[in-house]
């Protein structure tokens, strides 16, 4: 029963982020829209370029055992095979295209993938050759801790995919001001190449400008 709205903010962000990159001398490939598909991103494995960033939407579930003791099993609903998985990998995700279609059970066509992206499945998309991994979206930084093996989510699947740096999130962030944080982020990056530096920068850039509303730019996190 629950739908995905769309985020304008998010085009904003891309665009916006195109535009420094290619005025940097980057070289830049984008896909926004019905083009966004979930193929295009695992076709990066093998030959990942230097930095992905991905603005969409983003999920992640808690532990379903208090929902199954309570009989809340939600069946016939396709997001009950996310929300009430026992493996945490599938219980945290980031959405491409055609993702509403299938969240809400309507069928989706042979040879498509259903546009909603586990962190189980990324663990097999290799990123060997990507410095900076961007997860634009809300609650990609939150997992599961299980015992002694640490957190199980999206941080995890793509540690274990190659991506030596994330900049993820640990709450539903706005949409606005999180193209705003992304701009002051990049914006630095190209200019100086350095990850921790602009990470810093665009939180000083935020702080300033939303002095007491922590909320809108604090819960991004670089690992």
């Amino acid at each position: 029963g629950e739908s995905w709205s769309y985020l304008p903010g998010t085009l904003e962000e891309v665009q916006n982020i195109s535009t420094l990159a290619k005025d940097n001398g980057i070289q830049v490939t984008t896909h926004t829209g019905n083009d966004a598909l979930e193929e295009r991103f695992k076709a990066l494995g093998g030959d990942s370029p230097d930095i992905v960033h991905l603005a969409t939407h983003g999920f992640f579930y808690p532990d379903p055992e208090i929902e199954k003791r309570d009989g809340m099993m939600m069946l016939g609903n396709e997001t009950s095979s996310f929300k009430l998985s026992d493996d945490p990998l599938n219980r945290a995700g980031i959405l491409f295209s055609g993702a509403n279609a299938y969240w809400n059970g309507q069928d989706v066509p042979d040879g498509i993938d259903n546009g909603v992206l586990t962190a189980k499945e990324a663990t097999y998309v290799s990123l060997q050759n990507t410095e900076l991994l961007v997860l634009s979206a809300c609650e990609t930084g939150l997992g599961e801790i299980k015992g002694s093996e640490g957190v199980f989510g999206l941080q995890r699947a793509f540690r274990a995919s190659g991506a030596d740096n994330l900049l993820m999130s640990l709450w539903k962030v706005p949409d606005q001001e999180t193209a705003e944080f992304m701009e002051a982020f990049y914006g630095h990056y190209f200019s100086e190449n350095n990850i921790k530096d602009s990470y810093q920068h665009a939180q000083r850039v935020m702080r300033d400008k939303y002095p007491h509303d922590p909320y809108k730019w604090a819960g991004f996190v670089l690992m």
